[in-house]
């Protein structure tokens, strides 16, 4: 058996056709979304992701994908520290702002945001929203380049929670979970 139909591809299929079904298959992922924020100098940036994930539990580490050349993937190794804002579901604005690349850069970016700083020690100075459902205080540990983006790698230094039902990106588009409760288990009939 050929490795394209263990996967189920039909054979005679191109690479390109391949890739585009595969892309299109990995949107299927749902994931949280979140706002890194860095900060240096006079410096700051923000940028939304959706590939923001737990890498290790001891010692606490995250990991994000960045293009080449991001402006926070710089800040955040020119200070060495970066932020996480978990984006809540009623911030799919905010998502989207920081997701713009027509965007304004440095602080003007943050014009007309609820935010504040973030204790300079922890994160720099880098902004933290408020209404985000957590925050996360990361100094970087590395950055990998991998394909066409980079990841950056975060020692969580501190953490904070509100709580609330996260903004969700699915393939391709912002999503507001319906959260219910654990239902209780209900003893089986006799």
């Amino acid at each position: 058996m050929s490795a394209s139909t263990a996967v189920g591809h039909p054979p005679g299929r191109t690479a390109h056709r391949d890739r585009d079904r595969e892309r299109t298959v990995l949107r299927s992922l749902a994931s949280g979304v979140a706002v890194l924020t860095a900060a240096h100098g006079e410096q700051v940036h923000g940028t939304t992701v959706s590939t923001l994930t737990a890498v290790s539990r001891s010692p606490l580490m995250v990991g994000a994908c960045l293009r080449p050349g991001s402006v926070l993937a710089d800040l955040a190794r020119a200070g060495g520290r970066f932020a996480v804002n978990v984006l809540s579901a009623d911030q799919s604005e905010l998502a989207r702002r920081f997701a713009d690349p027509t965007r304004t850069t440095g602080a003007g970016q943050f014009d007309g945001c609820d935010w504040f700083c973030g204790p300079a020690p922890a994160v720099g100075g880098a902004p933290l929203f408020a209404g985000a459902i957590a925050h996360l205080s990361c100094r970087l540990s590395s950055w990998v380049p991998v394909g066409d983006h980079e990841v950056l790698l975060g020692l969580v230094t501190g953490a904070s929670g509100n709580g609330g039902a996260p903004l969700l990106s699915y393939e391709g588009e912002l999503h507001v979970p319906v959260l219910r409760a654990p239902q209780e288990e209900e003893e089986p009939a006799r």
